[in-house]
């Protein structure tokens, strides 16, 4: 019973940390990690102690896999050079200077020790970047390359975690071994994730039922996880390459009852989610600082050193691999050199979050030989990153790209883009109609003929911009009025006994359809 009220109570926190975010228009990992901080200071709160397995296996996988649904392939592709330049390269050299400046801060941990601290602090955050980028308008293509980068660097940065703490640990690690095992991790979490692909889209493709659809859904992260983790290759990897390859399908693969319960279903798994993990982030820091025993010169220093490290390194690199590529013809005729402010907030833009705490409390307890290392130093240095890089970073980011002025993507051409795609979508509805007609009364013709025309109608109205009330805004109006009226005849008719309930729910379902039709379409 204790550990079910803990549980009801941290949730019960999430969802108001986010209500409290979205009414303010901030942030929610960064409202919930003060959140969590300032409850790790309330006596009798509820303390608990995050468990790797909880975040590596019970966490990062449904997380990885929507924001993998979610993606575009066609843009993922086009961007798949700077996407790679940023989630292999960046991660690399990232976790390589880390480790070298601890190094040289703590001499006497060896140095394989503190790569993999370099590798646990290397990759930005899915959830964050997404959370951001999108909130405040980026460019598109700003927002693909980002999410890109985080969803690929989670699984650079744990086979790099790996293989550092293998040799760590005393292993012999030979640069054949490093090559075989990035091979296996890598090619290998590939290989189960186009086995997942196909497996589970030929599922999904037999199941009717919305219901199975869901279960279905949540099972694939996992099942994928599981399978490469079991070859030793990534599950990381794994579960982002079925992601991605289920979320192009998608359209082809589930009915519409099911894509719409299913896109519910995993916008409440990642709310919660999110929420718990972020929470608890902040739960963790009262008692990670009370418990280390580092001088205060050493934890200070050490801890600026890597943020400083961390910060700087996205900049070293991320300038030279926008430039440098273009400075071949070929490349750079089919993709211009951007401006310098691209760059600039694509290098702002390094949020650190779920992976990194996950990787954080996977690091070795013990060394070769059960030599001892400053293991909680370490985790205190992951959260810092993870603290520091959402506060400082995550808050000031829509003031940067505000103040750097970044080129929005035009709305009229996005509009214009739709209207015409919708224009063929109607035309090629009513040729169909036109082949059926001869089958239905002339008036239910007519009536899909008008539906036809209208959301041809509508996308064109969108168009307009003035502040006129267009007819497609007045049938919404109009519309919405009468639903509420036929709301309220059938919830009276179940009061007083004439309906059964299973009559009002039905009425209501399809109600509540045809209103949310209309506020899509009123957007």
């Amino acid at each position: 019973m204790e550990a079910l009220f803990e549980v009801v109570v941290l949730l019960a926190v999430a969802a108001l940390g986010a209500a409290l975010a979205r009414r303010f228009g901030l942030l929610a990992p960064i409202v919930l990690v003060v959140i969590g901080l300032a409850l790790s200071f309330v006596p009798g709160f509820p303390h608990l102690r995050i468990e790797p397995d909880f975040v590596l296996v019970g966490v990062l996988p449904p997380l990885l896999y929507v924001a993998a649904l979610e993606t575009s392939v066609p843009a993922f592709r086009l961007n798949l050079r700077p996407i790679l330049l940023l989630a292999v390269g960046l991660v690399i050299f990232t976790a390589f200077a880390v480790g070298l400046v601890v190094h040289l801060l703590l001499p006497a941990v060896p140095f394989a020790i503190c790569l993999a601290l370099g590798a646990v602090v290397a990759p930005p955050d899915a959830v964050a970047a997404s959370a951001v980028a999108r909130r405040i308008g980026l460019p598109r293509r700003v927002v693909t390359i980002l999410e890109g980068e985080s969803l690929v660097n989670d699984a650079t940065a744990l086979v790099l975690l790996r293989v550092a703490s293998m040799a760590a640990i005393g292993s012999a690690v030979s640069v054949g071994e490093v090559a075989l095992e990035v091979v296996r991790a890598a090619g290998g979490g590939v290989l189960v994730g186009v086995v997942g692909v196909v497996l589970f889209s030929f599922l999904h493709g037999r199941i009717s039922d919305p219901l199975l659809d869901n279960a279905l859904s949540l099972l694939i992260p996992f099942a994928v996880l599981l399978a490469a983790e079991t070859i030793g290759a990534s599950g990381v990897v794994a579960v982002v390459v079925t992601g991605l390859g289920i979320g192009h399908k998608l359209p082809v693969l589930l009915s519409a009852a099911s894509r719409l319960q299913v896109g519910a279903f995993w916008r409440l798994v990642r709310f919660v989610l999110e929420g718990l993990v972020f929470l608890l982030v902040g739960l963790q820091l009262r008692d990670l600082v009370l418990g280390l025993g580092e001088p205060l010169g050493t934890l200070v220093g050490t801890t600026l050193a890597v943020l400083a490290t961390v910060f700087l390194a996205r900049y070293v690199w991320v300038f030279p691999a926008t430039y440098l590529a273009r400075l071949v013809p070929k490349v750079r005729r089919r993709d211009p050199a951007p401006p310098v402010r691209i760059p600039m907030v694509v290098g702002w833009a390094g949020m650190r979050g779920v992976v990194t705490l996950a990787a954080a409390l996977a690091l070795p307890l013990t060394l070769d030989e059960g030599e001892s290392y400053p293991r909680r130093l370490f985790i205190w240095l992951a959260f810092a990153v993870i603290v520091v890089s959402l506060v400082a970073q995550g808050a000031t980011l829509p003031a940067v790209a505000r103040r750097l002025r970044l080129p929005p993507d035009d709305p009229v051409q996005d509009a214009l883009a739709a209207a015409g795609v919708q224009q063929q979508a109607s035309r090629a509805a009513q040729e169909r109609l036109d082949e059926l007609a001869g089958s239905a009364p002339d008036s239910v013709v007519e009536r899909l003929r008008w539906l036809s025309e209208f959301r041809a109608n509508l996308a064109w109205e969108q168009l307009g911009g003035g502040a006129q009330e267009t007819p497609s805004q007045a049938y919404g109006r109009l519309r919405q009025e009468m639903i509420d009226a036929e709301r309220e005849v059938f919830r009276t008719a179940r009061d007083s006994g004439r309906i059964p309930e299973e009559v009002l729910v039905r009425a209501y379902r399809d109600l509540d359809l045809e209103e949310s039709l209309l506020r899509r379409d009123d957007q």
